[in-house]
């Protein structure tokens, strides 16, 4: 049995940091019909979020047809809780935007209203975050903050500083992906949830280990106090997605 968040979080009819983890499935796609296929597609599949990781999107760069394509995502998922990424490129990021270009169009989209959730890096400066922070306030949003080691898995206390930091600096969920290289580093990354859900924080946590190794903590991280895992519907926006099939039917079995 999991230990549930000591603060959920509401977003439309979902809560994060309940007594059963929360499947996310990310949008990837180059152009908007291919963006608005893939939607069509995954909403069968009965997501608890969905997110766009916009960063992926060729025009990332035009601000009013994000925003549009943005609009169209929205009416397309109903009412699917959405993530908007635009991730940096440093961490994983599918192409590199300038940091200018990344707050003004992170900034315009809060200020639609539609994101229910905005996904920052901890990686960015204090004005960066303390903007979106602002802005997310205003407007409604919920704010992840978010690490992510593409290479290695950093030591547990690196891991939970990371995610204490998150908290400390106004985050509503914090978010911490790592890449094991042996066995030992998933023990790591599930006792560093597991101290951040017991001792540490008060916010829903996100976390994972990241490539083939790892994708066991996208089964059971809820267990040690993983609040949301990120499935495959159509295409996976990072390294050992488990296709969202598989992984209901493996959470079934655990909660």
């Amino acid at each position: 049995m999991r230990l549930p968040c000591k603060n959920k979080i509401a977003v439309k009819d979902r809560t994060i940091g309940g007594a059963i983890p929360l499947i996310c499935l990310p949008l990837v796609a180059k152009e908007k019909a291919a963006l608005l296929r893939q939607a069509e597609e995954l909403r069968p599949l009965a997501p608890d979020l969905i997110e766009w990781r916009i960063d992926g999107f060729d025009d990332v760069k035009d601000i009013d047809v994000c925003l549009q394509t943005l609009a169209d995502l929205r009416a397309a998922m109903q009412s699917v809780p959405l993530i908007f990424t635009c991730r940096i490129d440093t961490e994983g990021g599918i192409q590199k935007i300038s940091q200018e270009k990344r707050l003004k169009l992170i900034r315009a989209a809060i200020q639609t209203g539609i994101p229910d959730i905005v996904d920052i890096e901890l990686c960015n400066d204090t004005y960066f975050i303390g903007t979106i922070l602002k802005d997310a306030k205003q407007y409604g949003s919920k704010v992840i903050l978010s690490f992510h080691d593409f290479e290695k898995t950093p030591e547990e206390a690196d891991i939970l500083d990371r995610l204490v930091q998150a908290q400390n600096m106004g985050a509503h969920i914090a978010k911490a992906a790592v890449m094991p290289n042996n066995h030992n580093d998933i023990m790591v990354l599930l006792n560093a949830t597991l101290k951040a859900r017991t001792e540490t924080l008060q916010i829903p946590i996100i976390t994972m280990s990241m490539g083939k190794l790892g994708l066991v903590t996208r089964i059971i991280g809820g267990l040690f106090g993983s609040d949301i895992t990120f499935a495959m519907g159509k295409d996976a926006s990072s390294p050992g997605q488990i296709p969202v099939e598989d992984i209901r039917k493996a959470m079934a079995v655990i909660y």
